[in-house]
């Protein structure tokens, strides 16, 4: 591997992404962020060297291509994509989520990782050295998900079937994958968490959050074992959320 390393990060304008990107930034890596407004990854860079802000919409195949080129024109190689993009709708049984909010998720939190992981592996597979990793951001919806959730829990379960696949297929090249599993990071997406959210026995309660940081400084462990190991899971949350129990 390259003395400096890279590392392209979806979802970098907010949350989970910005707390990463910093994260990473500080560590002296190469960082190139995407998200939807340019303006949010220029705040989250903070004129850091080594930052690339990219305005990427994930969704859009002809997006994430020019991502990739413009990261693998500035660094030279990528050897880390951390797909974290991903949305979660307003929570209702299926009959009663409006198809927008199905599809809106389905092309985000899937079809979004599933266009970055392609562009990478492309490019990883090729690079001299050969080889990278891919780390997803499965969510603990992964694993089990909660009440009128059905378009997030159902795309990040399948977030595992791509997480396995990719780990499979990229042997032969030198990629490594793995899945961080995040549950209740303090963020914008998980602030109703801390004021009450509907539980499995029909209950609305507050869960109790953790700091984002501990999320960014997993990822950048993960990303920063050498290509002969992986940390092929890793499940990350606040220690007293109702995870273990849930329904």
């Amino acid at each position: 591997m390259t003395e400096t390393r890279t590392i392209v990060i979806t979802g970098a304008g907010s949350g989970i992404g910005r707390a990463t990107a910093r994260r990473f930034l500080a560590a002296g890596w190469k960082v190139a962020l995407a998200g939807r407004r340019r303006e949010a990854l220029e705040e989250t860079a903070g004129g850091a060297p080594g930052a690339l802000c990219v305005a990427t919409d994930v969704t859009d195949p002809a997006q994430v291509a020019a991502l990739f080129d413009a990261a693998e024109a500035a660094f030279g190689r990528i050897d880390v994509l951390f797909n974290n993009a991903g949305i979660f709708t307003r929570s209702a049984t299926i009959d009663e989520t409006p198809l927008d909010d199905w599809f809106r998720s389905l092309n985000v939190n899937l079809t979004g990782s599933v266009l970055c992981a392609r562009e990478a592996f492309a490019r990883m597979r090729r690079q001299d050295p050969k080889g990278g990793r891919i780390i997803n951001n499965g969510s603990i919806s992964a694993q089990s998900p909660r009440p009128g959730s059905f378009p997030y829990s159902t795309t990040k379960h399948a977030m595992t079937g791509l997480t396995k696949a990719l780990s499979l297929d990229g042997r032969p090249f030198d990629i490594a994958c793995c899945q961080i599993d995040i549950g209740n990071a303090a963020s914008e997406m998980t602030e109703a968490m801390g004021k009450g959210v509907p539980q499995a026995d029909g209950s609305v309660r507050p869960e109790p959050l953790m700091d984002v940081e501990h999320v960014a400084d997993s990822v950048l462990h993960m990303a920063s074992l050498p290509l002969s190991a992986n940390m092929q899971w890793l499940t990350i949350m606040a220690t007293k959320m109702p995870l273990i129990g849930r329904g």
